[in-house]
């Protein structure tokens, strides 16, 4: 290897680490959740920092996820029960598209808040491992309290723990 090949080399590898090491850094609970911006399936904006003095669950979701399909109800019960409260039900899909989730949403009729995340950024400003359910929980000032890996296994566990918000 000559010197300009070592030296074109080197500062790639000086790069990449400065690049990785100023990446958003994972969001921790009890800080600020991420901020963003998405459209709905009904062409909707939604930014999350204007749904401040609100309670936000953050469900990122898939229609081909078995678990996901599995605790949708239990969403759509807290959103019913909840709306009027100043809840707020966010489900993020992840990588799919409109029509799919259209479809979905429709067959299974959702009236909460269905957001497209079809490049999967909001997914990596979370630091989102390739499983999924996640679900945040986002108190009204903007603070992350909770975070649930995996599946609600009935609409108690969902209520209890969006009760615990404060």
């Amino acid at each position: 290897m000559n010197r300009t090949t070592l030296l074109i080399l080197s500062t790639l590898v000086v790069v990449a680490i400065f690049l990785l090491g100023c990446g958003n850094p994972c969001p921790e609970l009890g800080k600020s959740a991420p901020d963003f911006t998405l459209k709905s399936t009904e062409d909707k904006t939604v930014t999350l920092s204007g749904l401040k003095g609100k309670v936000v669950v953050i469900n990122f979701w898939a229609t081909w996820c078995g678990p996901c399909q599995f605790e949708t109800p239990f969403f759509q019960a807290a959103h019913l029960e909840r709306k009027d409260k100043g809840v707020v039900i966010l489900g993020i899909d992840v990588k799919e598209n409109a029509a799919t989730v259209r479809n979905f949403v429709n067959s299974k009729n959702v009236t909460f808040t269905i957001l497209l995340d079809d490049e999967a950024q909001v997914v990596q400003n979370y630091c989102l491992p390739s499983a999924l359910p996640i679900t945040y929980f986002v108190n009204g000032e903007g603070i992350l309290k909770a975070r649930k890996v995996g599946a609600f296994q009935n609409q108690a566990e969902l209520m209890k723990m969006l009760d615990s918000i404060k």
